[in-house]
């Protein structure tokens, strides 16, 4: 499970990489200033919960839980639904797509704190 999601981890924080230089140089003309706001917070958060994935992973090798893959889990979930709602949101101009971004938040929350107390109450 840790190798997973330290591939998981690393692929996400190229991705998220890959988006921001995207986002400077391609869509800098094309969207506009609170657009583009939105693209570059998608991807600011993508880049955190990436190094969050990759801090999952390690615990993972060092402590055993059964929330640290809850973690995981939530922090991809959080990715997929927060990032990728303001990416989508960004791109199309669909505005009930940031509806779905507090859903992406709560699972970053819900990660976090599943990675505190799994480490806490690991063995």
């Amino acid at each position: 499970m840790e190798k997973l999601f330290f591939i998981i981890g690393a692929l996400s924080g190229a991705l998220s990489v890959a988006l921001g230089a995207f986002g400077a140089h391609a869509l800098r003309e094309r969207l506009t200033a609170q657009l583009l706001d939105t693209f570059e917070t998608g991807v600011r958060y993508e880049i955190y919960h990436a190094f969050a994935i990759l801090f999952v992973a390690i615990a993972l090798t060092r402590w055993q839980s059964n929330l640290l893959p809850l973690a995981g889990w939530a922090f991809v979930l959080g990715t997929l639904l927060f990032s990728g709602s303001l990416y989508l949101l960004a791109l199309t101009g669909t505005h009930w797509l940031g509806a779905i971004a507090p859903f992406g938040g709560i699972a970053f929350i819900a990660g976090w704190i599943l990675l505190a107390v799994g480490v806490w109450q690991s063995h």
